[in-house]
């Protein structure tokens, strides 16, 4: 794989790309050259995945900080630069570089743009960010806080290998919650990690097992829910969920997200009271959860959509 990523940039020129980067100097579109030469130069990785040509945040924080010399300058000594493009005109980027990209995207589990990664040389993420308001002073200061996690979680790490048990189980999910990463990049790049969690915990005291689970559950039941959505059947959605939430398998702020969806679909039907009592019911499943202090917004929406379709004159039937 990765000779094939260094022939496609070597003879990119030839085959008329022109493989410009959004960021322009000092950035690369090859990962494992990237990589390659973190390692070398003890440097860390800034992947930054982006729409070059058509997503607006993305345009802006290119053009006020990653294309920026100050911003080249602040980090060339911490940072090796990589450009992960996703544009509309695909002829901007050779075949392979984009099968990459499309392959890295699924392994850190991209999910908008723009995202910016850090990484250590190995590539395993530590840390997340995106579009920031201000210029590269202000984006590089935001950067040097993030690397810090870097050092919390290789102190984390160093703390569990001299210690067993729950106290070990303990210290790696430390590691892992200073990360902030997507469940789906945690199963990519620390599954090791997961795994040393459940052998020092093996009954669970940190409730980090437990916690996996609810997690799959909700991943399960939100995946067959999109099913409902996407064959419009708001009838079979409301159903479903309401047999989910009666099921009792559910709790906490879990239970929460698998309520919400009632307050939703019940909106899109019109049935606004219905709607403004399931999310009232929603928050007391988890009331300081961080959905919750969210959701008196969301109830005021469904009160103002009420009014709303109150003052709409009813249909008169036809003769």
């Amino acid at each position: 794989m990765k000779t094939k990523y260094l022939l496609a940039a070597a003879c990119a020129a030839s085959l008329g790309f022109t493989s410009a980067f959004a960021g322009g100097e000092g950035w690369t579109h090859d990962f494992a050259a990237a990589k390659k030469q973190a390692a070398a130069e003890k440097k860390d990785l800034l992947l930054d995945f982006t729409g070059s040509d058509w997503c607006p945040p993305c345009k802006t924080l290119t053009a006020n900080v990653l294309s920026k010399e100050e911003f080249r300058t602040l980090t060339k000594d911490n940072l090796v630069l990589v450009e992960l493009d996703f544009p509309k005109d695909k002829s901007k980027l050779p075949e392979e570089t984009q099968a990459q990209n499309q392959e890295l995207q699924g392994k850190y589990a991209i999910s908008g743009y723009p995202t910016i990664l850090l990484c250590d040389a190995d590539g395993k993420p530590y840390a997340k960010t995106g579009f920031q308001p201000g210029g590269p002073k202000e984006y590089v200061a935001h950067l040097d806080e993030l690397r810090a996690k870097k050092d919390v979680r290789d102190k984390s790490f160093a703390e569990a290998a001299k210690s067993e048990g729950p106290a070990k189980a303990k210290a790696l999910i430390a590691a892992l919650d200073a990360m902030q990463l997507e469940d789906a990049a945690v199963a990519s790049f620390y599954p090791d990690v997961v795994d040393q969690i459940k052998a020092a915990d093996p009954k669970d005291e940190t409730g980090y097992a437990k916690k996996l689970a609810a997690k799959a559950k909700y991943a399960a039941f939100e995946n067959e829910l999109n099913g409902f959505a996407q064959k419009q059947d708001m009838e079979g959605a409301l159903v479903f969920v309401e047999k989910a939430i009666a099921s009792g398998e559910y709790e906490g702020e879990t239970l929460q997200q698998v309520m919400l969806p009632k307050a939703m679909i019940l909106a899109q039907m019109k049935k606004f009271d219905d709607a403004i009592k399931a999310v009232d019911e929603a928050k007391a499943a988890a009331p300081e959860s961080e959905i919750a202090g969210k959701l008196d917004g969301f109830k005021g929406q469904l009160e103002g959509a009420k009014a709303k379709a109150a003052e709409k004159p009813a249909e008169k039937p036809e003769e």
